[in-house]
């Protein structure tokens, strides 16, 4: 399994037998049961019928996923439609808007053991559903801390992602990394992958000596552009540093800051001088970190009460409203509670 969402364009209702049966195979080789694959049919035929009919079309991405134990199927579902008014009523089994029996969303959140939707009159509806292989697994509530997620899709028609992200802990802080390698495709997967396994490997705590690193380890490659944030509990301060366009914001309330990196390219040439910024560790604040297969300009408070959803549906929201469709594309969103 890896971190990227298969992705699907649904203009036609003809690709929705063969998009239930792709994700009901993966659902099976999962371990799923042949009953719990089948209430993933459900959820599926719902998702994108739904699509059809009341949006004329969206995208759909999907991925296997691994966590809390479980495996896990996690599915975006994005239209660019009229919108929903008031959620809370079509939650409800009999509601219904165009004469059928009104079951579809009830029965999408009654299946799936994570259901979140956000939508605006106007500008579309996201929803985000996580099927684990029981039913009866109820995902863990971070109470406090650092929460997260991340939407991360190929170029079109590429089997490989040249984006990457990897986040690691540790007692004392813990430090995010986004990378881009060059270009798409798998010599760009293979850069920011080497990137990732030196991240990983690394003694170093200042994001820009794991930088420096990171240059050395990945010469023989491609290159990459990367940002790392790092979050020091004891100061409470953010350092953030990055080479190359990796976007990198910061919102708490209605006050945002763009983070600007240095020029270069990491394993090809990075600036003699590197410093960090730091910024202050706060409660409530929200990262947001994208490659450039997204658009920069956007603002989250253009968005009605997005802050208050989960990081997934923020990360989708961006990712529908700025996917350019030219390169890889990646955007991590973090919370902090």
């Amino acid at each position: 399994m890896d971190n990227t969402f298969s992705s699907y364009k649904i203009d036609d209702r003809s690709l929705i037998a063969f998009i239930k049966r792709e994700i009901h195979n993966l659902a099976l080789q999962l371990g799923f049961t042949p009953h719990r694959a089948a209430e993933t049919d459900i959820i599926v035929a719902e998702l994108t019928s739904n699509l059809i009919k009341y949006a004329q079309g969206g995208e759909l991405l999907y991925r296997a996923h691994h966590a809390d134990g479980h495996n896990q199927i996690e599915i975006y579902c994005l239209d660019k439609g009229v919108g929903i008014d008031n959620i809370a009523k079509i939650m409800n089994d009999g509601y219904s808007s165009s004469n059928t029996l009104g079951h579809g969303l009830g029965a999408i959140k009654r299946l799936s053991n994570d259901f979140q939707i956000y939508s605006l009159r106007n500008w579309g509806t996201v929803q985000y559903v996580k099927i684990c292989d029981k039913l009866d697994f109820d995902i863990p509530l971070m109470a406090s801390g650092f929460n997260f997620s991340a939407v991360s899709v190929n170029y079109p028609g590429e089997r490989f992602c040249g984006d990457g992200y990897y986040i690691k802990y540790s007692k004392k802080g813990f430090y995010i990394f986004v990378g881009d390698g060059l270009g798409h495709g798998a010599n760009a997967h293979e850069a920011v992958q080497q990137a990732i396994k030196a991240f990983k490997q690394t003694t170093e705590h200042e994001p820009t000596a794991i930088l420096r690193e990171i240059h050395e380890k990945v010469k023989k490659s491609r290159g990459l552009v990367a940002t790392i944030a790092a979050v020091d509990y004891k100061s409470e301060n953010w350092n953030i540093c990055g080479v190359g366009n990796i976007n990198t914001r910061i919102y708490r309330g209605l006050e945002n800051k763009t983070y600007t990196p240095y020029n270069g390219i990491i394993g090809h040439n990075i600036p003699r001088t590197l410093n960090s910024t730091i910024v202050p560790y706060q409660k409530h604040q929200i990262i947001v970190m994208h490659s450039d297969g997204l658009r920069t300009r956007w603002n989250l408070n253009d968005l009605t009460s997005i802050i208050k959803q989960n990081p997934g549906v923020i990360a989708s929201s961006l990712y529908k409203d700025n996917i350019r469709g030219t390169d890889d594309a990646t955007v991590l969103v973090g919370k902090i509670i």
